[in-house]
């Protein structure tokens, strides 16, 4: 059963070749289907790889594929590496990425680029399954640049529109940055092992000084700070809105973004070696967690409202990891893919039955219209907004109780930002599902034309591809805890992650009595908040004072980049085409041409065609060299 482990990234690939072929021919919605089943496939075969791994008790196998670099002292293969962390990423990857394509068939129904979408969206799916399922740094850097390059052309696919073409080029060259650091790790990781295999790297790492390994460890947070949307590199994350809704669930829930957190997991051994890197990462997770999560307050365009969530969620999972809670970090990344898909496809279902609709104000009273779409959107903001039983609760209060133990401060800021992630979804859900119709119809129809409010068009439910994935999901994160229950033996996702971090994750959390405590003050704190933003946000959509300038403009961090960065490269290329380029290279060039072309006009004066005048010159030199030897006979 572990031999299949082959067919997991094959068969994206296959359907990625065939689409490229015959894509065209296959047309609206076959091709569609033919990606989608090409990523259920592949799901199946993560299955049943999982189960011959669990059954059989193994920790760990390699499958080589081909021989890829043997240079010199230096070998890397093409393998694949089956454990229980590599098979927990391909199985809600592939999972969480069937379901996507499937509600994409119909989202992108009538598209004139539909059967190039998938086409991406399978390549996508293979780059990030050759990244999670590497078993070395360089096989696994190709599949974090594959999502990197898939992310450019998803993000921009609708490139006839400057905000995405935009877009995708800051999210392309965002990531760069972080690639120099993870780029950097590698170099300082084989000079110091002689290998960038998993294996013999973290077999070595206890030979590695504390400075070695602080310095690979913060190198290779940066390199996830820019997969992952963390702070300062976060900036890609929002504006990557102007991709199609599916592509924002798939970067959001099951590949790009969770890359960063995979591979802070994965160089666990590493991070037990580096103990002020590991603080550093729970404390650029915590600080991004509450950035994120006060942006989101009073951001009116619904995806961007999920955007800023996604950053904020991921800034948990990066402080659970800082904090050496490897398991809750990875818990929350699974249970994140469940209901953060869900929101973001409900969302796009929004935005389908609002006929392009993305403004939160715009909207109101959906739940009416809209009620497969709306009671699955209020699954997954239950999820989110951390209330019992849904999925989020159990996952974030591990987290917070891991952090609790790392530091009184940190779990303060987790605390404070579940607070304001209940509030700020409420917000959403309030303005979106509740409340009085705000798009043109019924009573409200003379007030929005009289104010140019709105589209005027009803809503309507979403097709059937559309809102399967959406019960799914909201199914998902209804009970998708259960993977890992805080009781023996429901714990099965900690039982089955402890081959690989269970020897690096922290040795003794708070007791259960505080982490019973814990969970029931941040369940107030949490029901608080939902009971905040429905008394505000149900009666109104106008609350100018609970959503200043600051906030919206995300605390100006993008104008200071703008600043600090953008205005003086554009200087800079400006001094350089002006000066550099047109006034000294094009100067010398063209005043060498010019030297020429004089020189040449006044050398043709002397030929005039004039046999008489050649025979002077002949005359004049024969004369000037007979008096030039006369003069040195003297």
């Amino acid at each position: 059963m572990i031999h299949a482990a082959f067919l997991i990234p094959l068969l994206p690939l296959l359907g990625f070749a065939l689409l490229v072929v015959a894509g065209k021919r296959l047309g609206d919605p076959l091709a569609g289907w033919v990606a989608t089943l090409a990523v259920a496939g592949a799901f199946v075969a993560s299955v049943i790889v999982a189960l011959g791994l669990h059954q059989h008790h193994q920790h760990a196998q390699t499958q080589l594929i081909f021989e890829w670099l043997p240079v010199g002292g230096f070998h890397v293969n093409a393998s694949i590496l089956v454990d229980p962390l590599s098979m927990t990423m391909a199985l809600f990857v592939t999972g969480v990425g069937a379901l996507i394509h499937l509600y994409a068939i119909g989202y992108m129904h009538g598209d004139s680029r539909y059967p190039r979408f998938f086409v991406y969206l399978n390549l996508f799916i293979f780059s990030m399954l050759s990244l999670v399922l590497a078993d070395n740094f360089v096989m696994m850097f190709l599949g974090w640049e594959g999502v990197g390059a898939c992310s450019y052309l998803l993000v921009s696919f609708w490139f006839e529109r400057p905000a995405a073409a935009s877009a995708g080029k800051k999210a392309f060259v965002t990531n760069r940055v972080g690639d120099f650091g993870l780029m950097t790790a590698m170099f300082l990781i084989f000079a110091h092992v002689g290998s960038l295999t998993y294996g013999p790297v973290f077999a070595a790492a206890g030979g590695l000084g504390r400075g070695t390994a602080t310095a690979i460890c913060l190198l290779l947070l940066l390199g996830a700070c820019g997969k992952s949307a963390q702070l300062p590199l976060y900036v890609w994350l929002p504006d990557a809105m102007e991709g199609p809704t599916p592509v924002s669930a798939l970067i959001h829930a099951a590949t790009m973004v969770t890359a960063g957190v995979y591979l802070m997991a994965r160089v666990a051994p590493l991070l037990a070696q580096a103990p002020d890197a590991a603080t550093t990462i729970a404390w650029v997770g915590a600080a991004t967690a509450l950035f994120a999560a006060t942006v989101a307050c009073a951001q009116n365009d619904i995806k961007r409202v999920l955007a800023y969530s996604t950053i904020s969620q991921l800034g948990y999972m990066f402080l659970a990891v800082g904090s050496g809670a490897y398991v809750a970090g990875l818990f929350h990344m699974v249970t994140h893919a469940f209901f953060k898909a869900l929101l973001f496809l409900g969302a796009g279902s929004v935005i389908h039955g609002m006929h392009d609709e993305q403004d939160m104000k715009r909207m109101g009273a959906l739940r009416k219209w809209m009620p497969i779409t709306s009671a699955t959107f209020i699954v997954g903001w239950l999820a989110i907004a951390g209330v019992p039983p849904f999925a989020g609760f159990w996952s974030k209060d591990d987290i917070l109780a891991a952090a609790y133990h790392k530091g009184f401060a940190l779990w303060l800021i987790g605390f404070v930002t579940a607070g304001l992630t209940a509030y700020y979804m409420t917000r959403q859900v309030a303005l979106v599902f509740f409340g009085r119709a705000r798009w043109g119809t019924g009573e409200e129809a003379a007030h929005v034309a009289a104010n140019q409010e709105g589209h005027g068009a009803t809503p309507h439910e979403s097709p059937w591809t559309m809102w399967v994935p959406l019960v799914a999901l909201a199914l998902l994160a209804t009970f998708g805890w259960l993977i890992n229950a805080p009781w023996h033996p429901a714990n099965f996702l900690e039982r089955w992650l402890d081959p690989v971090v269970g020897a690096f994750s922290v040795a003794h959390g708070p007791s259960t009595a505080i982490k019973v405590s814990l969970a029931a003050i941040t369940t107030v704190l949490g029901l608080g908040a939902i009971g905040l933003g429905f008394v505000v946000w149900d009666r109104s959509a106008e609350h100018s004072e609970l959503e200043p300038e600051i906030l919206r403009q995300a605390w100006y961090i993008d104008p200071a980049y703008a600043a600090v960065i953008e205005r003086p490269g554009e200087m800079l290329a400006n001094f350089s085409a002006d000066v550099i380029d047109h006034g000294l290279i094009d100067g010398s060039v063209n005043g060498v041409a010019s030297l020429v072309r004089d020189s040449g006009r006044e050398l043709r004066r002397l030929q005039t065609g004039y046999v008489r005048n050649y025979a002077l010159g002949i005359a004049a030199g024969t004369a000037a060299m007979l008096a030039y030897v006369v003069v040195r006979t003297w």
